[in-house]
């Protein structure tokens, strides 16, 4: 799976990004979820519901794209991954 989070980030900025898994969990339930993010981007608070994921950014060089890896395992033993792919423009 890819995803695309469509406002880009400035530099300066310290936001939260979430990740909606409701549709390919089908019935199935989020147990845990941890994150790969590349150089130059810093990880804040990660929090996670039943169906969605969330953390918090900072960082960034302006002109880049950054991808980061959303990896869950779900209660029903399953694990899915989450390409996320972040803009940092300066604003």
């Amino acid at each position: 799976m890819a995803k695309a989070w469509t406002d880009p980030k400035d530099p300066e900025e310290v936001l939260d990004y979430l990740v909606d898994w409701a549709k390919p969990l089908a019935g199935d339930t989020i147990q845990s979820s941890t994150w790969t993010l590349p150089d130059g981007i810093i990880a804040g608070q990660m929090a996670n519901t039943t169906t969605t994921t969330t953390i918090w950014l900072s960082g960034g060089t302006h002109g880049k794209d950054y991808k980061l890896v959303n990896r869950i395992v779900t209660a029903g033993g399953r694990t899915r991954e989450q390409t996320c792919t972040l803009k940092c423009r300066t604003k």
